[in-house]
């Protein structure tokens, strides 16, 4: 059986159009709070997403204190939090962590021509 490592990690910030400005203040105060890798902000569903979101990528020792972070500061926004281990499928559908409402996400991207 193969030993799976978790690489890194993504949170995926949801939002909508009554939400965007909630999300844009999240995303400004994480720069300022954290030494992290921010994604695009998509005003558009992207891959497996079904709504708006931006993607903060760190690294395994930034977990507790992220998620620590995001659970005090997140206020009624969703965030979506999987593993990187080079199993995308399983790492969306199986390791993943929700804040706030889960969703369903568009799984298919990832069998598609498999």
């Amino acid at each position: 059986m193969e030993t799976l490592q978790i690489k890194d990690w993504h949170a995926h910030v949801y939002f909508d159009t009554a939400s965007t400005e909630a999300a844009q203040a999240l995303r400004e105060k994480i720069e300022k709070n954290f030494t992290i890798e921010m994604g695009r902000f998509h005003e558009k569903p992207v891959g497996p997403h079904p709504r708006f979101s931006y993607q903060v990528a760190f690294k395994n020792e930034q977990f507790e204190p992220l998620l620590s972070w995001l659970t005090l500061n997140r206020g009624d926004l969703t965030v979506f939090i999987h593993p990187n281990t080079g199993h995308d499928l399983e790492d969306h559908r199986d390791r993943a962590i929700w804040m706030g409402r889960q969703e369903p996400l568009v799984l298919d991207i990832f069998t598609k021509g498999n």
